[in-house]
């Protein structure tokens, strides 16, 4: 890559995540009553509309369609807010401090988490891990009869790590979950589960 083109990409890079922060911003600030009106929604869809260099971000590009479904009658109703509201209440809570534990009611694991099996089953792993290295957990996995690699449409399971940083939802970490997300709303069979799960089937 060019240093020029390096430049754009990380430059682009800088952007979406002040883009980002804003966005979780104004969630947390329209959410911070317990209540959203017209108006509210009306602004957050204005703001989206004109931020849509963000829109390669799968949450984003739901939000935005959610929004957009919300106001396709002109009119949003309380059943409408309440679920709007619950949406921007999990979408502006995905923060975490630096080392700091992920709390698994905070990210998209399956629910209830599936029974694990290793032979025949493709692994993926993101993230920090209290296991050890990623290689020492593909080792386990290989160990075990199971395959690893990158996400891909033939993935079984992604394990998440146990720790991550601050900026996790603007990194590849991040991006692999929200990915894993789409391709399992899309009907993949792919489950999301956390190390801690998984370490308890090794």
């Amino acid at each position: 890559m060019s240093e020029e083109r390096l430049h754009n990409v990380l430059g682009q890079d800088r952007i979406t995540s002040r883009q980002i922060d804003e966005l979780v911003g104004l969630a947390r600030g329209i959410a911070a009553d317990g209540k959203i009106n017209q108006a509210e929604v009306e602004f957050l869809q204005k703001w989206l509309a004109a931020n849509m260099t963000i829109s390669d971000q799968p949450l984003i590009r739901k939000l935005y369609n959610r929004i957009n479904g919300v106001l396709a009658d002109g009119v949003v109703d309380e059943d409408e807010c309440s679920d709007l509201l619950d949406t921007l209440n999990s979408f502006s809570s995905r923060d975490f401090e630096l080392g700091e534990v992920l709390k698994s009611t905070s990210l998209p694991l399956c629910k209830p988490a599936p029974v694990l099996a290793f032979s025949g089953y493709r692994y993926c792993f993101t993230g920090t891990f209290n296991f050890g290295g990623r290689k020492n957990c593909e080792m386990a996995v290989e160990a075990r009869g199971g395959a690893v690699g990158s996400l891909t449409q033939k993935t079984n399971v992604l394990v998440i790590g146990m720790y991550a940083t601050e900026s996790w939802k603007h990194s590849s970490f991040g991006n692999k979950i929200l990915k894993a997300v789409d391709m399992r709303e899309d009907g993949v069979p792919i489950s999301i589960v956390s190390e801690e799960h998984w370490a308890g089937h090794l």
